[in-house]
């Protein structure tokens, strides 16, 4: 096992692109792991070691607020000479200061056993506004520090920051790093398949330093060009390329913070339940979100198995099914009973299938083929289960497993773990899929029982919640994550409650900050192929050259 009593942890990768060992590609979380997101090797940054949590941490931190357990759990990870205490302090502070509600994440109760931990309350109204407001930072700040030792007539280190979204990654990006000195971001989302207040969020900001990229694909097209980007290392050395998507690991320690908080809240809730159990149920489609849980977990937060919520797009689910992770179902050749047609007219809410395998569904962030984060999970199951006789012994075996197994992942479409390594992850984790129609279903049902309004992807988590509620043990208390304001999904939530006479959309939902968005002046550029090479022609055009000095505007 990973853990050890050491206050901060050093950071390695997981080798996807060679075959056999690991290489040991920075010493902490610090500037470098920061700023590149991705290892040199193709693969992703993991902690060398999970520090365990303090022996007095229940007593010491129980009355906390975010920021106050942000700046300890983060400071497991951080050493004082990459970033000392009080500069940790001030970009914490500086981080949430920007979010609507005190709490951050705030924590309610639906039922006696089952909670809602809202991660909107940001300014982008989506959960990743947690991680990327503080990544946003760490960046400025590291540039900064960076460029203050440099001689006056050196030109100043300058960030190239590309990221792929399928809808809330690139506004909560964007809204992280608009105007931030000496960075200049690029965000692919797929043309045509977010929803139309997503699509705003992000075009709608016009800083020099911010560009959309309209790809003719499919999210995981876009996913692929950037890392084929971060894997050019002439490019990538060129343009000092950053990452924003949740391949950087400091996005996935950020988001560790609110599993600690409800547990918190909840324990002063129900305070006299010695034997509480909290399970966590996480709509997910790329894995980040609740990796995070996974490593509160192995930290020593007392919680059980996690659950997982994924929709049509199931590759997840079917994995804790059979152990085969493949990119499509070969098994499942026609529509599966409870799937619906498309929504007329709907960019949030379409049903079809392309020849990639993605399924459009009305939970569209979690339109995902391949949920990048699995890989490091798949790291620590090959570990747990590797024969060694050391510990370095069964490092070099998980690497070897690795890229062993995710070779076979890009080349045949899928992989088939033992029996051994299946039994191991689900320890940890359920899993199961949901269909549109059962989305829908969820959102009327906790408008009308608890007048609560989900937007779908928090109504994939609720209907899991739902459906494993009746076989858990009474000490137990779901929490499930709230991952986007309802708002930002209006065509899926009007749908399901268009025949409620006491629902009023601009009345219940609308939040000011979205009135008039639709019509605002936009900045997006079209990108008529999924193609790398179409991407960087982009990006060489109009990757900021000089301080303060950027391309011509669209």
């Amino acid at each position: 096992m990973f853990q050890t009593s050491a206050t901060t942890a050093d950071m390695m990768a997981t080798p996807r692109q060679h075959t056999g060992g690991r290489q040991r590609v920075a010493s902490r979380l610090g500037a470098h792991t920061v700023l590149a997101g991705l290892a040199p090797d193709g693969g992703l940054y993991i902690p060398e070691h999970i520090p365990s949590l303090p022996g007095n941490w229940q007593t010491a931190w129980r009355n906390h607020s975010f920021v106050d357990l942000s700046i300890e759990v983060l400071s497991l990870y951080v050493t004082s000479d990459e970033i000392s205490r009080d500069e940790l302090r001030q970009l914490v502070e500086k981080s949430y200061s920007t979010f609507r509600h005190p709490d951050i994440t705030p924590l309610k109760k639906l039922t006696d056993s089952a909670y809602i931990l809202e991660l909107f309350h940001g300014p982008t109204f989506a959960f990743k506004d947690v991680a990327l407001q503080l990544l946003g930072n760490l960046f400025e700040f590291f540039l900064k520090r960076r460029n203050q030792h440099k001689a006056p007539n050196e030109k100043p280190e300058k960030l190239t920051v590309v990221g792929a979204t399928s809808g809330d990654t690139g506004s909560a990006a964007i809204y992280g790093l608009r105007n931030k000195a000496n960075v200049s971001i690029f965000i692919l989302h797929p043309k045509g398949r977010v929803s139309p207040i997503q699509e705003a969020q992000m075009t709608t900001v016009t800083d020099p330093n911010v560009h959309n990229l309209a790809v003719k694909g499919t999210f995981d097209d876009c996913q692929d060009i950037v890392k084929s980007l971060f894997a050019d290392r002439e490019f990538n050395a060129k343009h000092r390329l950053g990452a924003v998507n949740s391949i950087n690991w400091a996005r996935i320690l950020a988001q560790t913070v609110y599993y600690f908080l409800s547990y918190f809240h909840l324990k002063r809730q129900v305070p006299n339940d010695a034997d509480l159990e909290i399970q966590y149920v996480v709509p997910t489609g790329n894995f980040g979100d609740i990796l995070a849980g996974y490593y509160a977990k192995r930290m020593g937060l007392p919680i059980g198995r996690l659950g997982i919520a994924t929709n049509a797009n199931d590759i997840l689910a079917r994995f804790w099914k059979s152990g085969a992770y493949e990119k499509v179902d070969s098994s499942r050749a026609t529509t599966p009973a409870g799937e619906t047609a498309p929504a007329a007219g709907a960019s949030d809410g379409k049903q079809a299938e392309d020849t990639s395998g993605v399924r459009e569904t009305l939970s569209p962030a979690m339109d995902i083929l391949v949920s990048s984060n699995f890989e490091r999970l798949l790291w620590y199951l090959a570990y747990d289960s590797a024969k060694g006789s050391d510990d370095a012994e069964k490092r070099r075996s998980a690497g070897a497993t690795i890229a062993e197994w995710m070779g076979k992942v890009k080349s045949d479409g899928r992989v088939q773990v033992p029996t051994e390594v299946l039994d191991r992850a689900r320890r940890d984790f359920f899993a199961e899929r949901v269909s549109d129609e059962q989305t829908l279903e969820t959102i009327r049902y906790y408008f009308e029982s608890a007048r609560y309004i989900a937007d779908p992807h928090t109504a994939v988590g609720l209907y899991v919640a739902r459906v494993v509620a009746p076989s858990n043990p009474p000490n137990v208390r779901q929490i499930v994550l709230s991952t986007a304001h309802p708002a930002k999904f209006s065509e899926a939530v009007t749908r399901a409650l268009e025949g409620s006479p006491s629902f009023n959309f601009e009345r219940d939902v609308l939040p000011p900050e979205f009135k008039g968005l639709l019509e605002r002046e936009r900045r997006v550029i079209d990108v008529e192929g999924a193609d790398v090479e179409l991407v960087k022609e982009v990006i060489e055009k109009y990757v900021v050259q000089d301080v303060g000095q950027v391309g011509a505007d669209v």
